[in-house]
């Protein structure tokens, strides 16, 4: 099968990325041809990348309607694979062309104008579909700008409730848990149209784990943004008595205001920022943690840095936000602390470091969770299987 990936970037970031580079490559050794319809480069992990897709297709600034045929055209795919790209010429272009769509959802940028579904003042969780409200309650028409000169930018309204209305018309959308099926039910989503995969993360060597050390290492992988909560885990770790270090392995536009915040809370030197770290060399330091911690204080669609983190039999403290609840249980595979309780997730954080035979048990227990219900070949077959279903549909005749 011929595979077209579409994708707002080219490159390693987040988990999305991560994702997509994982998936291109299986497909691609299970004898699929990938190719990808991608906008700006990342600038990062780009060997890798070019590797995973020897077909690329670049987007321009401006019309997009143009270079989108041309690839379609070019590389002829029997089905398009969409993950993060809100451009409504590119999905009028894709829709078009009446190949067979799928779209996987993998955060809250189709139906939120904010795309994190949570208030930035007050940071509460916002349950509400797209709507005016966005609009009169949320002010969401003005938003952060991560480019040009002004800091804030203004956001369409109409533009959004058109890209959720470009997104039902596709084959299928895949979301990671039952909680992100929920959020495209509640926008008006059909629900025969929704199939959830969880993103899961490649098997690592089975002889890898924790040695669970007594240099008491603390791991962050993930993005630096706001709503993947770095603050606040920093608060919660002022709170830490037990020695420990702490790594923070990622990047992005909160990390400045996070590391300012390490020194003001005399955490510096135990506190570090890595930057962005490739797999591989991220696995080494795996080898000595203690404890994982999943941050995020948004509304996370799935939160697979926990997941990629229990392979190695390492405990995962997380906030309940979102869908972490489907893979983290309590007291079972690591620890889930009431949403923004700094207090208590430093005293998780500590009793894990303290005994480190609870550690051990809990994340064995993690590691058997993930070999169970997230293998990775099972991921990619599924996939498969997904894309034969649509291709098959679309080529049946109507029946009138």
């Amino acid at each position: 099968m011929k595979l077209l990936y579409v994708h707002e970037r080219f490159g390693a970031l987040g988990g999305a990325e991560s994702n997509i580079l994982e998936t291109a490559g299986a497909l691609q050794r299970g004898g699929h041809v990938v190719g990808i319809l991608h906008g700006p480069s990342t600038e990062k992990g780009l060997s890798a990348w070019s590797n995973a897709f020897p077909h690329r297709f670049p987007l321009a600034q401006g019309d997009n309607a143009a270079p989108t045929l041309a690839a379609l055209n070019e590389f002829q795919p029997d089905a398009v694979y969409v993950h993060k790209l809100a451009d409504l010429e590119v999905l009028a272009t894709l829709l078009d062309s009446g190949l067979p769509l799928v779209h996987m959802v993998h955060d809250h940028d189709l139906y939120c104008m904010r795309s994190y579904k949570y208030n930035y003042f007050t940071r509460h969780i916002c349950g509400r579909p797209a709507s005016l409200s966005c609009l009169f309650l949320c002010g969401a028409f003005v938003t952060r700008s991560h480019e040009g000169r002004l800091p804030v930018q203004w956001t369409s309204y109409s533009s959004k409730v058109k890209e959720i209305e470009l997104n039902k018309k596709f084959h299928r959308l895949i979301v990671a848990t039952q909680f992100m099926k929920e959020e495209l039910l509640r926008n008006g989503f059909e629900p025969e149209k929704i199939e959830i995969y969880p993103p899961v993360p490649p098997p690592g060597n089975a002889s890898w784990h924790s040695n669970f050390s007594d240099r008491n290492l603390i791991i962050y992988a993930g993005q630096i943004t706001r709503g993947k909560g770095v603050d606040v885990l920093i608060e919660s770790l002022a709170h830490v008595r037990a020695p420990f270090e702490c790594l923070i392995f990622g990047d992005g536009n909160h990390r400045a205001f996070c590391e300012q915040l390490c020194r003001k809370l005399g955490l510096a030197g135990c506190v570090h920022f890595k930057g962005y770290v490739p797999p591989d060399e991220l696995k080494i330091d795996y080898r000595e943690c203690s404890v994982a911690v999943v941050s995020s204080v948004w509304p996370e669609p799935f939160g697979a840095a926990g997941l990629e983190a229990m392979r190695y039999g390492i405990p995962v403290v997380a906030f309940d936000a979102g869908g972490i609840k489907e893979w983290l249980t309590d007291g079972h595979n690591g620890f889930l602390v009431p949403w923004m309780d700094r207090a208590a997730f430093a005293a998780r954080v500590e009793q894990l470091l303290h005994d480190k035979s609870l550690a051990c048990r809990l994340g064995e227990q993690g590691r058997q969770m993930v070999a169970d219900q997230f293998e990775f070949s099972k991921y990619i077959e599924g996939l498969e299987n997904l894309f034969a279903r649509v291709v098959d549909e679309t080529r049946q005749p109507v029946s009138l």
